[in-house]
C-alpha cells in the first residue's frame, strides 16, 4: 500500500488507481470535484466515463472537451439526487468548514453502492503526530494555522481556506459513516521518509490501540456486542495501517451505505 521511491504527486496515484478501474468507468457518470485544472477530468473522459466537472474555480480548467461549472462545496450541490456512479474529491475536504456537509451532499447524488474517492494530506502518519505535539502544526515546515495565511484566494465572494481545516484518519472515517458511507479500500500512497524514522513509535501505538480496544469492547452493554466489536476493530486497523501510519496521503475509497446499516444499537433500542 506504500510507494517507496518517484513522485508523491497524488495526482498521479489517483490516475494509477482509475487506470486499475478503466473497465468499469466506460459509461458511468463520474463527477470529479474540486477539478482543478481538469488533470482527472481528461483521465475519466479518457476512460470513456461522462464527466461532470465543477470548482469554485472554473475559470482554471483547462480541458476543452468538457464543461467545468462553478460549485461551492460548501453549498448544496447543482446535481439530482442519486444521479452519479462516483465522485472524485482529491484534496479538497481539507480546505471545507463543514466537511460533513459536503459529505453528505456527496451520499445524495451518488446512486446506491456509488463510490467516493477521497484524497487528502495524512496528518495522521507519525510525522505529522511529533510534529503537532511540538508546536501545534501538523506538518514541521508550517507554523500552526493562523489568520495570516489561511485564506488562499478570494475574489468575488469565493473564500478559499488554507489547510486549516486538515482531517485525520478517524475523523473522516466516522463522518463518513455519519454521512452514509462504508470505508472499502485504502489505495497506495508515497512513503513519508519522515515518519519512517519515526517507525520505533509503532510498537507503542500498537499496545496503545489494543488496550483501548479492550476497556472499550467490554462497555455500552445497550449498544450490539457484534456492531460494537466489529467497528472498534476498524478503527484499531486504521489506526495501525501501514499507509496510515507512514504514507503522505490519505487515499481511501468509501460506498454509499444504507442508512440502516449505520445503526449500532441493538433492535431494541434503535433509534434510527
Amino acid at each position: 500500500m506504500l510507494k517507496f521511491f518517484g513522485s508523491s504527486n497524488i495526482k498521479l496515484f489517483v490516475k494509477d488507481a482509475l487506470d486499475n478501474m478503466a473497465d468499469k468507468l466506460k459509461g458511468k457518470k463520474v463527477l470529479d470535484i474540486p477539478a482543478g485544472s481538469g488533470f482527472t477530468s481528461k483521465i475519466l473522459l479518457d476512460h470513456g466515463a461522462d464527466v461532470l466537472a465543477y470548482d469554485l474555480f472554473p475559470e482554471f480548467f483547462k480541458v476543452d472537451e468538457i464543461e467545468c461549472k462553478r460549485a461551492n462545496l460548501s453549498e448544496r450541490l447543482p446535481i439530482a439526487d442519486n444521479s452519479l456512479d462516483m465522485i472524485v474529491c482529491q484534496e479538497g475536504i481539507e480546505h471545507l468548514p463543514d466537511q460533513l456537509f459536503a459529505l453528505k451532499e456527496f451520499n445524495r447524488v451518488l446512486k446506491e453502492n456509488g463510490t467516493l474517492l477521497l484524497t487528502t494530506p495524512n496528518i495522521s502518519h507519525l510525522r505529522s503526530k511529533v510534529s503537532y505535539l511540538l508546536s501545534e502544526s501538523d506538518f514541521y515546515k508550517r507554523m500552526p494555522p493562523n489568520e495570516l495565511d489561511a485564506l488562499w484566494h478570494t475574489d468575488e465572494g469565493r473564500e478559499f481556506y488554507g489547510h486549516i481545516f486538515l482531517i485525520n484518519i478517524q475523523k473522516i472515517r466516522v463522518l463518513s459513516a455519519v454521512a452514509g458511507f462504508k470505508l472499502t479500500k485504502l489505495h497506495k500512497v508515497k512513503l513519508s521518509v519522515g515518519s519512517l524514522f519515526l517507525s520505533f513509535l509503532y510498537p507503542f501505538i500498537i499496545v496503545a490501540n489494543i488496550y483501548a480496544y479492550l476497556r472499550n469492547v467490554r462497555k455500552n452493554d445497550e449498544i450490539d456486542y457484534k456492531k460494537k466489536k466489529n467497528t472498534y476493530k476498524e478503527i484499531v486497523k486504521l489506526n495501525l495501517h501501514p499507509s496510515i501510519q507512514f504514507g503522505k496521503h490519505i487515499f481511501i475509497e468509501l460506498k454509499k451505505s444504507s442508512k440502516r446499516e449505520l445503526s449500532v444499537y441493538k433492535d431494541e433500542d434503535s433509534i434510527i
